[in-house]
């Protein structure tokens, strides 16, 4: 494992202070594409969001999912492919352990760089709520199980403060997530809305993720096996327990993901829909969550300094969406760019596979994703 390597920190107050043509602009999104490209993910600093607002927010979720399972299964809604509400534990599966040329990476990882064996094909031990924050397209939308209403729990201690504490730290994530989309857009030489402009109408999600660190708090115990996400940018606030592991394009090598101690820090990886967009200059990025010694010890150092609270381990998550009927192929103007650098990928041996891109909705893009994590028939 990685313990010396960091991601690059991209400062969004700069982009949003600046002039775009500024010097100090132009460096940070290139910077911030750079990341991108190299470890599918970086950390930002964003002035705009507030700590208090983020442990306000895992607060309502641990006491959430702190509720009996008889409470929770009231929110569930299989019948959209759990696209919003809660999916429970046990539930959805990590694609890799099926998918062939997700594990033809890694089994050409050095065997210390690998991650936890997911090849029982478990389903993940996690929960998840989807919360949506995306704008309703102005026109009927071919994917209406991917834009369906929002899911509020029925318990009234937390009914009533549900919303106004979803909506505020999720529309804190999503300000961020949409700068980090123009960063990377003028980052690549393109019209700093090319990305912004295609998940207009994206069905953006809240989407906190709860694992139970009583019943699966043993080490080595996977949360969230070897994954890469399915949207467009993912972004995450700070968690309370360590865990996350993520691994950079070019390195091979296992990073656990570390926030600077104190200050207004977010992490961004990159999904599927920004690699088909890129033709593969940018790569969604693998992690995973598990139970490591740091997780260890934080639940013990959790039971003397809040022995009142939940021990669940919340992840801090928003995934940003392309628009659902938005056409999802390569940008004409990247292809010269995305076919040099997956020669030299090819050249470097890290797949035997090579991805294709092939033009079709987004939409159908999220529902073949789904069928293969077991959340769509």
């Amino acid at each position: 494992m990685s313990l010396t390597e960091t991601l690059p920190v991209i400062d969004v107050d700069v982009f949003s202070s600046q002039p775009e043509g500024s010097d100090n602009v132009q460096q940070e999104c290139k910077k911030a594409a750079d990341a991108l490209i190299t470890y599918g993910a970086l950390l930002l600093h964003d002035s705009r969001v507030s700590e208090e607002d983020n442990n306000t927010f895992l607060d309502l979720v641990e006491d959430y999912f702190n509720q009996p399972i008889a409470k929770l299964q009231k929110d569930e809604r299989p019948d959209v492919m759990y696209q919003v509400g809660v999916t429970l534990e046990n539930t959805e599966k990590p694609k890799c352990a099926v998918d062939e040329p997700c594990l033809d990476i890694i089994a050409q990882l050095d065997p210390a760089e690998r991650p936890l064996d997911i090849t029982g094909h478990h389903p993940d031990p996690k929960c998840r709520f989807f919360w949506k924050m995306g704008t309703p397209p102005p026109y009927e939308t071919e994917y209406p199980a991917l834009n369906a209403p929002n899911v509020i729990p029925e318990a009234p201690e937390l009914k009533t403060k549900w919303e106004p504490i979803m909506e505020k730290w999720g529309q804190a994530m999503k300000d961020s997530v949409a700068s980090i989309a123009e960063m990377t857009a003028v980052g690549l030489g393109l019209d700093r809305n090319t990305f912004k402009d295609a998940g207009k109408y994206g069905p953006h999600l809240l989407a906190p993720t709860a694992s139970d660190l009583v019943k699966y708090g043993k080490k080595d115990t996977i949360l969230a096996g070897f994954h890469t996400d399915l949207n467009c940018f993912s972004i995450h606030g700070r968690s309370r327990f360590p865990g996350l592991h993520i691994w950079a394009r070019n390195t091979g090598k296992r990073i656990p993901v570390r926030f600077p101690p104190t200050g207004r820090y977010l992490l961004v990886q990159a999904g599927k829909q920004l690699e088909h967009l890129t033709g593969g200059i940018i790569k969604a990025g693998f992690h995973e969550v598990v139970v490591n010694e740091a997780t260890v010890q934080t639940v013990e150092k959790r039971k003397i300094t809040h022995p009142e609270r939940p021990l669940i381990r919340i992840s801090s998550t928003f995934f940003w969406h392309l628009s659902s009927d938005y056409q999802l192929a390569p940008i004409p103007e990247l292809k010269a760019r995305a076919e040099s650098l997956l020669a030299d990928d090819a050249k470097a041996g890290s797949h035997k596979f090579q991805a294709t891109y092939e033009p079709m909705k987004v939409g159908q893009q999220v529902q073949n994703e789904l069928k293969h994590i077991a959340l769509m028939a």
